[in-house]
């Protein structure tokens, strides 16, 4: 696994998946990707956990995924197991697409494909994630190419998708 330092795109990494499975990001090559902080308890999970499905099925067949990183950083609103939250995005919202390990996205523990992220694409305020649903559109070779705020609809950044999909 690439260090964050030593990384030069998203497909240098490996995660792990919801069941502990190494899962090697280079095999996303070549897709366009919206990677996402979730939450199950926030304010605004209802919101864009049903719009990230609605584009996850608009988008799926044309090479556009989702990754969601469930994270507890933020007021503990993601405290479930693995298994939970995947029953919970699965069963309640219909996602598809895949949902990885909980992850630290800030602070020294932070897994280091945020680290990355963080360090292609700084926010508003500085590299820290801000809250739930922070969103990292990555393109087809891997690079982050925007940062979206927690409070962004996924819906509006569907112009965005079209155009690295190249289906604007």
């Amino acid at each position: 696994m690439a260090a964050a330092s030593s990384a030069t795109s998203v497909h240098d990494f490996t995660v792990k998946d919801a069941s502990g499975k190494d899962v090697d990001l280079s095999t996303y090559k070549g897709k366009v990707l919206l990677i996402v902080n979730v939450a199950s308890q926030c304010g605004l999970t209802n919101s864009n956990y049903t719009e990230l499905a609605q584009l996850y099925e608009k988008y799926k067949d044309q090479g556009f995924e989702i990754l969601a990183f469930p994270c507890n950083q933020f007021g503990g609103q993601e405290p479930g197991t693995n298994e939970e939250i995947v029953q919970f995005a699965c069963t309640r919202f219909k996602a598809e697409y895949p949902i990885f390990d909980k992850v630290d996205v800030n602070g020294s523990n932070a897994t280091p494909l945020y680290k990355f992220l963080k360090s292609s694409k700084g926010g508003l305020f500085g590299d820290s994630i801000k809250w739930n649903f922070s969103k990292f559109l990555v393109d087809k070779e891997g690079r982050v190419v925007d940062r979206y705020a927690p409070t962004t609809s996924p819906l509006s950044i569907e112009k965005d998708i079209k155009k690295l999909l190249g289906s604007s």
